[in-house]
């Protein structure tokens, strides 16, 4: 690793001649599987983007310019470039995750790592917005600095990203886009715009063009304006349809986005003309990794793996395999079932689905806003949509869950993965706000399970039997074996008169562990496991307060809206006294990266750190 070891910064890039930048992208290549191999991350989005990120570091000064990267998906060549190579090996996992992780380099720019991250990046199609804000701000403030956002293909299926466009387009402020176009998002793109580009990486010849105008005409400025004319005119006859050019930001490309000369050069080029650019860049997701190469979207996350084998850890149970097969099982039975995902088929379980109702399955790429307005569509017209989706991606769609679906009470499903903690992916990815944001829309019904067999169950009551908005949420992965209580009631699953412990979902294995390790100092507690929590089933709960007079709740959400602070207004409203509580959440709800189990014991909702606030609320009345 000769050339990369003395890469530390922009300024160390710059520095080498061009007869080593094939060679480093090369090292990096190998830097990033091994080290992923171990780590587990974005593997094959990163591998794609290596001689983009060189590009990039050889024009611009990350220190000072501002390089915003959507979704950041793609950026670890950029970390590693910027000074965080040795850190590399603490890199979050998409799996399971060693105690020197936590705290270690995040998988996403985060600015609090470095100066070079411009902008947090986790959710897609914000790139050019963000990027069109600092320029203005540079321009306002008559500052000195160069404004670039890198979006890729699959975040142009987000419709932020044409707002973002189109204000761009309609001004003249100098910004540079980059279009890192690899066909694909996590699974294949979707939609015209899909389409769009796909035409266009068949059009290689103007950028040929391109290139050989410039140097023979550069340096002859009235020649180079004579031939203006019929340079635009050459270019409206090689690209007809360029819909960036139409909006008002100047193409370049297609350029091939694995010859770092060709992508130096014309960043460049986009650089200095100091008006709104598109520079289109096509690349091959998984480069330079067979394994990557043949199945990107099997490489997009993973956890660790083999890299000299390629083999991936087996799949595994988990809520999101559980809801893909009763959904199969669920669709066989009712006509009128069809299925919605945001470009994220494989991660929510509907790959099957997929596969066996291609009709009735409908992948609107990274467009969460779009979704649900479509499933409020189908929902008016006879169909039941359900729209499996990550919890902090849903966030997005908030208007129309009030505005289309609320308002006239539209019997939509939410699959609402990735609830609570998902670990390694950090605070973009945390789905810790649904419960708040959820109950908030009026009619909304949430459902939360605590085992597969009750996802299974409360699936099957969602669609079939019930009415109006439902909202099921379920965690990442997840232990679903619980099964000591089954069904949609607020149910009292251990007997005691000390305290009273209140748990939903996974939570409540940890809640009645609590109460193991309290009995065994001879505390016996109530545990209260809630299964509904719009509309909240509390009855239970405010009589076993009535004989405890102490709450703990324990619950990996934020504490606006969460149901610790729910239930004490209404014990509160019931005219119950309390002589202690203990309301366990993640406070504001912005909580790192790492593992689940040690961000748990970081936020005091392990099991110990349960036992001693439990220990603190008996002890303190005795």
């Amino acid at each position: 690793m000769d050339i990369l070891n003395k890469i530390n910064s922009s300024d160390d890039i710059k520095r080498l001649d061009q007869s080593e930048l094939e060679p480093l992208c090369d090292e990096l290549r190998r830097y990033i599987i091994k080290n992923v191999s171990q780590t587990g991350g974005h593997l094959a989005s990163n591998l794609g983007s290596v001689e983009l990120t060189v590009a990039l570091h050889r024009v611009y000064d990350s220190s000072r310019d501002r390089i915003v990267f959507d979704v950041g998906h793609q950026s670890y060549s950029h970390k590693i470039i910027t000074g965080r190579r040795d850190m590399f090996n603490t890199l979050r996992c998409h799996g399971g995750i060693s105690l020197r992780q936590f705290g270690g380099l995040s998988g996403f720019p985060k600015p609090y790592e470095a100066d070079d991250d411009a902008f947090v990046a986790g959710h897609a199609s914000d790139s050019v917005s963000v990027a069109l804000g600092m320029a203005h701000a540079r321009t306002l403030k008559k500052q000195n600095y160069d404004v670039v956002a890198v979006i890729g293909d699959g975040a142009l299926t987000g419709g932020l990203a044409y707002e973002g466009l189109s204000n761009l387009g309609g001004g003249s402020e100098p910004m540079v886009v980059i279009l890192n176009d690899n066909g694909m998002s996590i699974n294949g793109n979707v939609g015209g715009m899909a389409r769009l580009l796909s035409e266009e990486r068949v059009k290689p010849g103007y950028i040929n063009f391109k290139r050989w105008y410039r140097n023979a005409f550069g340096s002859i400025p009235a020649l180079y304006d004579a031939n203006h004319k019929l340079k635009e005119a050459l270019k409206r006859r090689i690209l007809p349809t360029n819909v960036f050019d139409a909006m008002g930001i100047y193409y370049l490309g297609p350029v091939d986005g694995h010859d770092v000369a060709q992508l130096e050069t014309v960043i460049r080029w986009a650089r200095d003309m100091r008006t709104p650019v598109l520079v289109h860049a096509i690349t091959q997701k998984g480069r330079g990794y067979k394994f990557a190469e043949e199945h990107p979207e099997r490489y997009h996350g993973v956890g660790k793996f083999d890299y000299l084998t390629g083999e991936l850890p087996q799949e595994k149970k988990c809520f999101s395999t559980v809801f893909g097969t009763a959904m199969c099982r669920l669709a066989e039975a009712n006509p009128d079932i069809v299925a919605i995902t945001a470009a994220m088929s494989a991660g929510t379980g509907l790959d099957a689905f997929s596969r066996k109702f291609p009709d009735r399955f409908f992948d609107v790429g990274i467009a969460e806003e779009h979704a649900v307005s479509m499933a409020a569509g189908m929902a008016k017209q006879g169909l039941i949509p359900v729209f499996a989706v990550y919890s902090s991606f849903l966030q997005r769609a908030y208007d129309m869950l009030i505005h289309d679906i609320s308002l006239l009470d539209l019997h939509v499903v939410f699959c609402v993965d990735r609830a609570g903690l998902v670990g390694n992916d950090g605070e973009t990815h945390h789905g810790v706000f649904d419960i708040s944001y959820l109950s908030s829309v009026p009619g909304m019904k949430i459902l939360c399970p605590s085992s597969y067999a009750e996802l299974e169950l409360m699936l099957d009551e969602a669609i079939n039997k019930m009415s109006g908005p439902v909202a099921i949420r379920y965690p990442r992965g997840g232990d679903g074996d619980y099964s000591d209580c089954l069904g949609l009631k607020t149910s009292l699953v251990r007997c005691g008169d000390k305290l009273t412990i209140v748990a939903y979902g996974t939570m409540i294995n940890t809640a009645l562990k609590v109460s193991d390790m309290l009995s065994a100092q001879g505390i016996e507690c109530d545990v209260v496991k809630i299964a509904s929590l719009k509309p909240l089933d509390s009855g239970c709960v405010i009589e076993s307060l009535k004989k405890t007079g102490r709450l703990l709740v324990c619950e990996d959400v934020c504490t606006e809206g969460s149901i610790g602070t729910k239930l004490l207004a209404l014990s509160a409203e019931a005219g119950v006294k309390l002589s202690a509580f203990s309301l366990n959440d993640l406070g504001e709800g912005i909580v790192a990266h790492g593992s689940v189990s040690e961000l748990m014991r970081d936020c005091g909702l392990d099991a110990d750190s349960l036992f001693d606030a439990a220990l603190k609320l008996v002890r303190d009345k005795q």
